[in-house]
């Protein structure tokens, strides 16, 4: 009761104080005027912050441990760790979303979401009873053209090996942080093995798992189960070169988010207190992503460095010591992949000092095309710095 007196007194809405629990270490400062938070709700971690008009807990009790909120975000209900929520993110009851997690401006999902080192763009949109571990998700322009994840759809993210190599690359960040590509619609009931990249427009029938890589844009895919029955299944990996190849893009594409936030997002993100705890949290966010991919594709390196090649076919065997002989090279790339001075880079940031509009959305969608495609490209060159082992 006594660290709920503390929020009380700073003008946070608690209708019943007694039935919450907030951590000594909770910065009551962090926690703006007007918040509200229902009956049951939990609030630990001294890094947690939440900008005005956030709600927590309206249709059952909510944990939330070292997140930050941006404005009018609502989590309704579920467990939310290490994770940061842009401005009128949404998360429905029952939830469970964990460390590397962002939902930027209007990214919403509804009930029982299991969430974690996953990244979503402004107005994706998803259903309910979804898994989607290890993923970066982006398109559309609008709340009303927007990218969905049907219900019941899972990102398959383990593989029989035990690796996680996995993130898949639904769009691009040098094309998605514009605002005008074609949305991406995964239909309900299905699924993606990863690591998949997925073009933008790209529409997958419900009721269907998508293994491949779908990589021409504005495509109705219906994928094929593979053939029924009992085959024999050895232990060791097979072609991996295309799960290099989409790692690597995978983190090249985590290397130019992060130069976003750093010389795009810190702007307007930093005028208030609560945006500034935003910036600060996707940065330790998109560090921690880019850590985890980078061992993860690391592991399955080193296990076909160990394996007993002599069973293999030429083919394989030749792939696998190809790649073997490339990967301290690519690692080191890998983990230097980072920001690129160019003259693209200088007339993007040049047209976005420019602009006037004080909301982040407002401003994307406000550039010219000319603006708009000089930061592309500049966001290109970092994708591409990261290069690739495969």
């Amino acid at each position: 009761m006594k660290n709920a007196e503390r929020l009380l007194q700073r003008g946070v809405k608690i209708a019943a104080p007694a039935s919450v629990d907030i951590g000594d270490e909770v910065d009551a400062s962090r926690i703006a005027p007007g918040v509200v938070i229902h009956a049951g709700c939990k609030v630990f971690g001294a890094a947690t912050s939440m900008g005005p008009g956030c709600v927590l807990g309206r249709e059952a009790p909510a944990t939330v441990e070292d997140c930050q909120l941006g404005e009018k975000v609502e989590l309704k209900g579920g467990y939310f760790s290490g994770a940061v929520f842009l401005d009128g993110a949404a998360m429905g009851s029952g939830a469970q979303v964990r460390p590397g997690t962002i939902l930027e401006e209007g990214a919403e999902m509804a009930h029982t979401v299991g969430l974690k080192q996953t990244i979503f763009f402004p107005f994706v949109v998803g259903g309910s009873l979804i898994n989607f571990c290890d993923a970066l998700m982006s398109g559309g322009k609008s709340r009303k053209v927007h990218s969905e994840i049907g219900s019941s759809f899972i990102h398959f993210n383990y593989t029989p090996h035990g690796d996680k190599a996995t993130a898949s690359l639904l769009g691009d960040v040098p094309r998605g942080v514009m605002l005008d590509q074609n949305p991406i619609f995964l239909g309900g009931q299905g699924g993606l093995a990863g690591p998949v990249r997925i073009e933008f427009g790209t529409v997958q029938a419900a009721g269907l798992v998508s293994r491949k890589d779908v990589l021409e844009p504005g495509r109705l895919v219906v994928p094929e189960a593979p053939a029924p029955g009992v085959k024999p299944y050895g232990t060791g990996y097979r072609s991996v070169a295309r799960v290099a190849r989409n790692c690597a893009i995978y983190i090249g594409n985590i290397a130019a988010l992060q130069a976003w936030y750093e010389h795009v997002r810190r702007p307007l993100l930093k005028k208030t207190p609560h945006g500034a705890a935003c910036h600060e949290g996707a940065l330790k966010q998109l560090a921690s992503v880019r850590k985890e991919r980078l061992k993860r594709l690391g592991d399955v390196m080193e296990r076909i460095a160990k394996e007993d090649r002599a069973a293999l076919g030429a083919d394989l065997r030749a792939e696998h010591e190809k790649l073997c002989a490339a990967w301290p090279a690519a690692q080191e790339r890998l983990a230097a992949a980072g920001d690129v001075d160019c003259a693209e880079k200088a007339a993007f940031l040049a047209a976005w000092a420019a602009a006037k509009e004080e909301s982040h959305l407002a401003r994307v969608q406000g550039l010219p095309a000319e603006a708009k495609a000089a930061g592309t490209a500049w966001l290109q060159k970092i994708v591409d710095s990261a290069g690739s082992p495969a």
